[in-house]
């Protein structure tokens, strides 16, 4: 019979028989996999059930869903956190009722009682568990992890956390700067313990960070995945075979980026099944991130603050303006007269592209404002360099686009103005994460124009949910919400697998 052969793709993956020994080998290595993984959660599971009285074990943990303390539950009503998982632990709602000691809890000093997301994490990521964190943007989810993570870095491994051949702990972020900002909080924390951390990202001198991991020799590696790669494979600089901590951190924007495949082939080089400990944190729970936990966490426990849906925090009070596009500058000045009136206090403005944003950065300054900006082309010299004075206040007024600016942890930013509106939904609720962070309030103002209006429906949605007026501008653009569309897989492309191989198939 003649074979017939179904139409496939460009880079199509074709089946051959199974005389074929490659084909056999790799079909073979894909069942031996999913042993191993399946191995990995029943390892898992074996070990949770037998942890009773393990270290980081705390009095919080709860047999059954409904043991717990009415106080616990009605936190958990109040801030509209949903746990689910095996198992229920009460939240730490004071400090002292974490597990941390005094030492440790320094770093909380000036805070009165932690967040949301620290008070429900805490006593889970300390008791061992596998956790998948969602929560808005500001949410303090760095020390979420932060704290257990050095607490049990100290409880476990004592002095040699201090003087480490290999590292212990590592944390994946997905841009430089969260990653220097994430660093810079395990140094300030771990500091008591003796405990250090190095921090390694592109853009910068390679050279100078693996000296400095020589000279550390931390318990902790704060890192960028392909900065990570690259220095483990062709450096061969750092073995990452006791990593005993392992933290995802924005998994989604990871994704969004493309850092998948690099990320699974770092996880593959580190201790697996029972001998590893994995927390995942993400702003927002789509099809990626979810399949992603399906692959490297082991029966983990979910906390999610507020919905699982996109959310704006709840402290911003976001103002949506329509404007004609050309009338955008004029109008920018007409409000930093009021939102920047003392030319001291912190305002982020931003913009969608990187000539845009050296272009608006450049008005503002001939206007006399005194003003940075950070964007792709800077070199990253001149990006922490504008972070730090920002930061510090030295020059409180910022232009960026959105990916310089992702994962920026800035206190006290007052206002920001979305001066063009983003891409995606995702993206304007990151923007309106960078004000009232620490439980503060702060105002999100954002331009509209008649070009965005295929962003009309989602955004009428976000402020409906946070129960904000819809002007009457916006909604004659309609309420219709746009399906993200993918050019291979359409308008519903998150509910497929697009990392999955074509397979062209013949009939015999």
């Amino acid at each position: 019979m003649p074979t017939a052969a179904a139409a496939a793709p460009v880079g199509a993956e074709r089946v051959k028989a199974p005389k074929d020994k490659k084909q056999k080998s790799k079909k073979g290595k894909k069942v031996k996999e999913d042993e191993r993984v399946e191995a990995e959660r029943e390892r898992r599971k074996k070990r949770r059930t037998e942890h009773e009285g393990d270290v980081g074990e705390t009095p919080a943990k709860k047999s059954k869903a409904g043991a717990l303390p009415a106080a616990a539950e009605e936190f958990y009503r109040q801030n509209s956190i949903t746990v689910s998982g095996n198992d229920s632990f009460a939240p730490c709602l004071e400090f002292s009722q974490s597990p941390f000691d005094s030492k440790l809890l320094k770093v909380c000093s000036s805070f009165s009682k932690p967040t949301p997301i620290q008070s429900a994490c805490w006593p889970i990521i300390a008791a061992s568990r596998d956790v998948v964190g969602i929560a808005e943007t500001g949410s303090g989810k760095t020390l979420a992890f932060g704290m257990p993570v050095l607490h049990l870095l100290a409880q476990k491994h004592g002095s040699s956390a201090r003087n480490c051949k290999r590292p212990l702990v590592l944390v994946m972020s997905p841009t430089r700067e969260l990653a220097i900002q994430t660093h810079e909080q395990f140094v300030e924390a771990g500091r008591p313990l003796g405990i250090t951390s190095c921090c390694l990202y592109g853009g910068s001198h390679k050279g100078d960070q693996l000296r400095e991991v020589k000279k550390a020799k931390p318990a902790i590696i704060v890192a960028t995945p392909g900065r990570l790669l690259d220095v483990v494979e062709n450096d061969k600089a750092i073995d990452l075979s006791e990593v005993a901590f392992l933290v995802l951190d924005e998994a989604d924007r990871k994704l969004d980026q493309g850092f998948e495949k690099d990320i699974r082939a770092i996880i593959g080089m580190l201790p697996q099944g029972d001998k590893r400990q994995t927390v995942m944190f993400s702003a927002t729970w789509p099809m990626s991130v979810r399949n992603l936990a399906d692959s490297f966490l082991c029966d983990p426990i979910k906390v999610s603050v507020k919905a699982d849906e996109l959310a704006v925090n709840e402290r911003v009070n976001q103002v949506v303006e329509v404007v004609d596009r050309m009338k955008r500058d004029p109008r920018l000045l007409e409000l930093l007269k009021t939102y920047h009136r003392s030319r001291t206090n912190r305002v982020l403005v931003f913009v969608l592209y990187k000539k845009e944003a050296e272009r608006v950065e450049s008005m503002l300054k001939q206007k006399g404002f005194k003003c940075v900006g950070i964007h792709g082309d800077k070199a990253q010299s001149q990006r922490l360099e504008a972070i730090e004075a920002f930061r510090s206040g030295k020059v409180p007024l910022m232009v960026a686009t959105d990916f310089a600016a992702r994962g920026l942890d800035v206190p006290d930013i007052e206002y920001v103005i979305n001066y063009s509106f983003p891409l995606t939904i995702d993206e304007y609720t990151h923007r309106c994460g960078r004000t009232a962070r620490a439980g503060k309030t702060g105002t999100a103002h954002t331009f509209f124009t008649e070009n965005d209006k295929s962003h009309s429906g989602s955004l009428i949605n976000v402020l409906r949910q946070a129960n904000l007026p819809v002007p009457d501008s916006l909604l004659k653009f309609g309420t219709t919400v746009k399906k993200k569309a993918h050019a291979s897989y359409g308008a519903f492309f998150k509910d497929v697998d697009p990392s999955a191989k074509s397979v062209k198939i013949i009939f015999d």
